[in-house]
């Protein structure tokens, strides 16, 4: 085959029209051969599903089960004494402790003995720490008196370390729930419309919700057993706004007091808030995106800039360094 051949307008022709019809023929009888895709991943990510969602009631379970042993609890008899001997409950706790102890899923009265024994023994912890570094490790040159009134300062900051960590611990968990709510409160939705009461809508979004906040599924779980057990409903309600501290879910809460003093459709009064609380969502998103431009600032200046003006002024730099060498 000579290349006149191959230039010629038939050949070229003829060489179209069998990649034409191999591409026909393909396309036709590929199907036949390969699987079915589609269903393969599906079943796949359903029987991940069920493992996820296995491993998130197993991990539930144990979750209430400690949180009901932590009900259980007892101080211990030496903190407890301690304690009470030293009159802590009263010069360092009042009820807003207890609430922020229970915002931050710490229930029963354990945890309080502990925190306020973690406050008075800090300190001192961290005032032997201090007092052997200043006195082994800093130049003996230093006075003594400036050792000790450094180890003292050092010490005082220990008081705070525990309300910073309940601080801490507050915050995520309040965290957690405020990005988990929205789809809770679509799933209530659901289970109340469908002709579930209120307890089961509950419980069985507590169910549901733990593969994506282990907090808001506890915190919906034990208020399922105080609807069952306490003689005021709306008490229930109050008690899970005040543990959870969501402006979210106080509100939610109160449509579901006045829904039920006023016999409004529970139903009505859901979807209302849950309209309400993913467009709450939608703002602090475009809030937080608002606020990224001022927090790159700084960055920006610190770290390209510098490298910018690198790059823009390395060539002028070398070229007169070339003319200043001649």
């Amino acid at each position: 085959m000579n290349l006149e051949t191959i230039a010629s307008t038939q050949f070229l022709a003829a060489l179209l029209a069998m990649v034409a019809v191999s591409g026909t023929i393909f396309s036709l009888v590929w199907p036949m051969f390969s699987r079915n895709a589609l269903k393969t991943r599906m079943k796949s990510v359903a029987l991940e599903r069920d493992k996820l969602r296995a491993r998130e009631r197993a991990r539930l379970q144990a979750s209430q089960s400690d949180a009901r042993a932590s009900l259980r609890n007892q101080p211990k008899a030496k903190m407890k004494n301690f304690v009470d001997r030293l009159n802590l409950k009263e010069m360092l706790s009042d009820e807003s402790t207890v609430e922020r102890l229970r915002m931050a899923g710490f229930r029963g009265s354990a945890p309080l003995y502990y925190f306020l024994t973690a406050r008075i023994a800090l300190p001192g912890v961290i005032f032997l720490f201090a007092i052997t570094y200043a006195f082994l490790v800093l130049p003996a040159t230093l006075p003594a008196i400036s050792k000790i009134c450094f180890c003292i300062a050092i010490a005082g900051l220990g008081a705070f370390v525990p309300n910073l960590y309940l601080k801490n611990k507050i915050d995520k968990r309040k965290l957690s729930i405020q990005r988990a709510w929205p789809d809770a409160l679509d799933l209530m939705l659901i289970c109340v419309e469908s002709g579930m009461s209120i307890e089961g809508a509950f419980q069985r979004v507590a169910e549901e919700v733990g593969i994506q906040s282990i907090d808001l599924a506890e915190e919906m779980s034990l208020t399922t057993a105080e609807l069952s057990y306490l003689s005021e409903r709306r008490q229930a309600y109050e008690n899970l706004s005040k543990r959870t501290g969501v402006d979210g879910v106080k509100n939610v809460m109160m449509a579901l007091i006045q829904a039920e003093r006023y016999g409004t459709p529970v139903g009505s009064a859901i979807r209302t808030m849950a309209d309400d609380t993913r467009d709450q969502r939608m703002l602090m998103a475009e809030q937080k995106a608002a606020s990224l431009p001022p927090k790159l600032t700084v960055p920006m200046i610190l770290f390209f800039l510098p490298v910018l003006f690198f790059i823009i002024m390395s060539p002028a730099v070398m070229q007169v360094m070339q003319m200043n060498a001649f």
